[in-house]
């Protein structure tokens, strides 16, 4: 036997060193670097198309290779200085003469009227902003009087320190669940365990829900290399949480009706996915994702179901009351392990005021950080903040306690009400379509006729101030308690600046919309997303 095996051992040995007797020796040895080398291209390349898929992956190496060219680098980077001056134009006049070192003596008192000053310059934003101020009234008087008292009154308190301030961590407590009990925690279905904390605004809660369903989902799975999905229609701030906590984000199309594709998040369900992803209502247009049949997949495959009440909370639970047909939503749809709900949007409470809630404590357990091993102590805290502003958790459970049910019920009836009136008066200017069927108190528009960016920008000129969608090309009104008192002079300005961009069609001087065009087509997003950091480095 071992005969036999060293005969063909030197027989293969003899016919391998005569074969490769013909090659330089310098080849020999560089061959087999050259084959690791291409086996590491190769692997790099399907990398690159399972991150980012086939498509944008030939299109990203196209891009780079162009720009190699050194003319064409240029002009490219002279391009995009042009759009960020232009974006930054108005920024930077503003900007000089502003203080950039401390005033020698101090103010006093008198800072106050200095504040006074500059708090003129801003624009006039009293029903005019879509979203921003969610009160109705004057900020002088009514539930703004309120809450700013609340909040002065507690304004040097940090439930950190839960052993000193305990009024506050009484109020944060109370606030977590009287928001919880909004979203199904007294319903037998929801497990009866809903917990949560507050924290500084809807990015905050949606951050902190994702690491606590990455950690969770380690410990329950060992998943060491997380991604999760979401609709295209989701927030940015899962992208923000994507980046900060290492995990790989899929977003996936909407469907004909701009909900969450069930099929499209299923295909992209594996064994490293930790978190699925519905809105409740999507940002962009106000529509509510099948959120009962994300339950379901979610439940099949045992993953977490993040939804994001962030704009619904304080509005669709009244609505179903008021009788609006409204789909299940909250704890009560199994599979949902957390959710986001802003009380400094609808439940008028002031900036920035979020809650973040979990199915069960032992998925809020992974929001914490504990330190052991620290000189100054023992630490825990509960949210990325370590301090954070009593005041305005105060001010939070003042907006919450005046309110009460009634009224929210009252305030939910007047601005669905008033989102129900702008939709028909839109659905009225034929030059205009509304995106898809919107469940709240978002109207998304655009137009096939039109450019829908130049129309923002003459309702710009007239003092509104929308946001610009895209995907498709859109702006969209979310509609507050400041609306109701103008809802004809929008409709009114609205007619009349669709009316000036058809006879007048071509971007208004000073306008956006040659920007917003542009960005929508540009297939390179790389640099879309230079475009807005450069921007955004600029501002400060």
């Amino acid at each position: 036997m071992d005969t036999s095996f060293n005969s063909q051992f030197n027989r293969f040995r003899s016919s391998a060193n005569s074969f490769l007797s013909q090659f330089e020796p310098l080849v020999l040895l560089l061959a087999p670097l050259l084959a690791l080398f291409l086996a590491q291209a190769i692997h790099s390349f399907f990398k690159l198309v399972h991150e980012n898929g086939l498509k944008a992956t030939l299109l990203g190496f196209l891009m780079n290779s162009i720009k190699l060219i050194p003319f064409v680098k240029s002009y490219l980077d002279a391009e995009k200085q042009k759009v960020v001056d232009k974006l930054q134009s108005d920024g930077k006049s503003k900007r000089e003469g502003w203080r950039t070192e401390l005033p020698r003596a101090g103010l006093r008192t008198a800072v106050l009227e200095k504040m006074k000053d500059e708090k003129r310059n801003d624009v006039i934003w009293q029903g005019k902003c879509s979203g921003t101020v969610y009160i109705g009234g004057s900020e002088l008087d009514g539930h703004f009087s309120l809450i700013n008292e609340a909040c002065s009154m507690f304004a040097h308190t940090n439930p950190l320190h839960l052993d000193v301030f305990q009024s506050v961590v009484r109020f944060e407590a109370e606030v977590v669940a009287m928001t919880a009990a909004l979203l199904g925690s007294k319903e037998k279905s929801s497990g009866g365990q809903i917990c949560g904390n507050m924290t500084s605004g809807g990015t905050e809660s949606i951050l902190l829900a994702v690491k606590s369903s990455r950690d969770y989902m380690k410990s329950k799975k060992g998943i060491t290399r997380p991604e999760m999905i979401i609709p295209v229609s989701a927030h940015s701030a899962y992208d923000k949480a994507a980046q900060y906590f290492n995990i790989k984000l899929w977003r996936v199309p909407v469907n004909k009706n701009f909900q969450g594709d069930i099929k499209a998040i299923r295909q992209h369900i594996n064994k490293n996915t930790i978190l699925i992803v519905g809105s409740a209502p999507g940002f962009p247009h106000g529509i509510i994702d099948p959120i009962e049949e994300l339950g379901d997949l979610a439940s099949r495959f045992g993953i977490c179901l993040h939804v994001d009440l962030c704009l619904g909370g304080f509005v669709l639970p009244f609505a179903r009351e008021l009788g609006y047909t409204i789909p299940p939503f909250d704890f009560s749809v199994k599979g949902v392990s957390s959710i986001s709900v802003d009380v400094h949007k609808y439940g008028l409470a002031p900036k920035g005021t979020s809650v973040v809630l979990y199915r069960n404590h032992e998925i809020r357990k992974h929001q914490f950080v504990a330190v052991t091993e620290w000189s100054g102590g023992l630490y825990v805290s509960p949210t990325i903040a370590g301090s954070r502003p009593g005041g305005l958790i105060a001010g939070a459970w003042a907006a919450i306690m005046s309110l009460g049910k009634e009224g929210y019920l009252e305030n939910t009836k007047a601005i669905m009400e008033v989102s129900k009136k702008i939709q028909k008066g839109i659905e009225e200017i034929s030059e205009l379509f509304i995106v898809g069927r919107p469940d709240m108190t978002i109207v998304a528009f655009g137009s096939d006729v039109l450019d829908i960016f130049e129309v923002n920008d003459i309702m710009s000129s007239k003092g509104w101030h929308l946001n610009a969608l895209q995907r498709p090309n859109s702006i969209h009104i979310c509609v507050t308690l400041q609306h109701v008192a103008v809802v004809e002079e929008f409709l009114s300005d609205l007619k009349e600046a669709v009316k000036t961009v058809k006879e007048n069609p071509g971007p208004v001087s000073g306008g956006l919309a040659p920007i917003y065009g542009a960005a929508g087509k540009m297939p390179d997003r790389v640099m879309v997303r230079e475009l807005l950091v450069d921007f955004m480095d600029g501002t400060c």
